[in-house]
């Protein structure tokens, strides 16, 4: 089983979505039968034998042995991976492209970096699994609460510079046989967390997103930070 598998076909990321099919996958996480499957989900077994049968022909479950039990043969099944990223390979036409209108302070132009990032990776881990290596690549995730606007702003004017150093610092763009890699960094705030509907109004989420009066500098601003 893979860690996490893409999905690049349009019709398997459509099985996927399927509210049953989800369940089936989740479950699959531990090998089990058709009738183990049933029981454990509540649903009818014809209906789970209809459902696993479409996601295995999209390879996103797979046959992990066959009991004898009588004259009965038993299908114990198992999902293909621990879990599932929809590539925006499946929306090519309509995915968004970062290089069009590169802008820094845009949220819509890092979702499409993310978008990229996505694919791109996707297919590198999809190449790796067939050949049975791994995908040589590193992430940093951290989090940084600013007190005011400015703060941010200087926090990614100063990420910019320490960026752009390295880059030039170790760019060699005549290297014998070297590779190029793709270097991504985004800074966006988190989402508030939803409150319970029953939570009392006095601790309700922050949904203020700025209140710095800062003015605004152009179309990107909808995203400075």
């Amino acid at each position: 089983m893979l860690d996490v598998a893409v999905i690049e076909d349009p019709a398997a990321a459509e099985a996927s979505l399927d509210p049953i099919r989800r369940r089936i996958l989740a479950a699959l996480a531990e090998p089990g039968s058709a009738a183990a499957l049933a029981a454990r989900l509540g649903l009818a077994r014809q209906k789970v034998n209809y459902h696993l049968k479409e996601l295995e022909r999209h390879g996103l479950v797979e046959l992990a042995e066959e009991r004898r039990k009588g004259n009965v043969t038993e299908r114990v099944y198992r999902a293909t991976a621990a879990s599932y990223v929809i590539s925006p390979a499946v929306l090519a036409a309509v995915s968004p492209d970062p290089t069009r209108a590169p802008d820094q302070l845009s949220a819509r132009w890092l979702l499409a970096l993310g978008s990229r990032l996505v694919q791109e990776v996707g297919t590198l881990l999809t190449g790796a699994a067939r050949a049975q290596r791994r995908v040589a690549s590193f992430g940093i995730d951290a989090e940084v609460r600013f007190a005011s606007a400015a703060d941010r702003t200087a926090f990614a004017d100063g990420l910019a510079e320490a960026v752009a150093t390295l880059v030039a610092r170790y760019h060699d763009e005549s290297a014998p046989g070297g590779r190029s890699h793709r270097v991504v960094v985004g800074l966006h705030q988190i989402p508030a967390t939803p409150v319970a509907p029953d939570t009392d109004s006095a601790a309700a989420p922050d949904t203020d997103t700025d209140t710095d009066a800062v003015p605004d500098s152009g179309p990107g601003q909808e995203n400075a930070g």
